[in-house]
C-alpha cells in the first residue's frame, strides 16, 4: 500500500542539513486523526522535544475537526511521538551535541495510521544556503541546455 503524504516541512531542508531521518508514530485524538487525514496539518514551526523518557512534537497545528462539535482538540497541543526507547536514547544522544536539533518533515498516513518523519537536523549558516541555492541553479541550467540539444 502506498504511504500518502499529508503535509510536508518544505522549509527543513532550505534551514537545516538533514543528518539521520527516522519514522514515528504520533498519539492523536479522534478529532485529530480526523482532521489530518483531511489534510489540515501545519508542520511550519513544529519541532521535537526530548526529555530523555519521551519525545513530543510540539507546535504543530492540527485544524479542528468540523464535524467533532463541542469535543475537538486543541490546535497546537504538544502529542507524544511514539518511539522505541533506543532511538529515544540515540536522538536524546544526538540533541545534546551543540547545533543540532531535532525536526520534522512530513506527516503521512500509512497503512491507516499517521505517521512522521522526524530528522535529526543542524543550522546552515547564511552562506550555506547561497551554496545550495547556487547548486540547484546551475543544475537546473544543465537541465535547460540537455533539453535544448534535443
Amino acid at each position: 500500500m502506498e504511504n500518502k503524504v499529508v503535509a510536508t516541512n518544505r522549509k527543513a531542508s532550505h534551514e537545516y542539513f538533514l543528518l539521520e531521518r527516522y519514522e514515528a508514530g504520533i498519539a492523536l485524538l479522534g478529532s485529530e486523526i480526523k482532521s489530518i487525514r483531511a489534510g489540515q496539518i501545519s508542520l511550519a514551526e513544529a519541532y521535537v522535544q526530548i526529555d530523555g523518557q519521551q519525545a513530543w512534537l510540539m507546535d504543530a497545528h492540527v485544524a479542528p475537526y468540523d464535524h467533532s462539535g463541542s469535543f475537538n482538540h486543541e490546535p497546537r497541543r504538544p502529542r507524544k511521538l511514539l518511539l522505541h526507547r533506543a532511538e529515544i536514547r540515540r536522538l536524546w544522544n544526538e540533541v545534546r551535541k551543540k547545533g543540532v536539533t531535532i525536526i520534522p518533515t512530513k506527516v503521512y498516513i500509512k497503512d491507516g495510521i499517521a505517521k512522521v518523519e522526524i530528522a535529526v537536523a543542524r543550522g546552515k549558516k547564511q552562506y550555506d544556503k547561497r551554496e545550495t541555492i547556487a547548486k540547484r541553479d546551475a543544475e537546473r541550467e544543465i537541465e535547460r541546455q540537455a533539453h535544448r540539444r534535443e
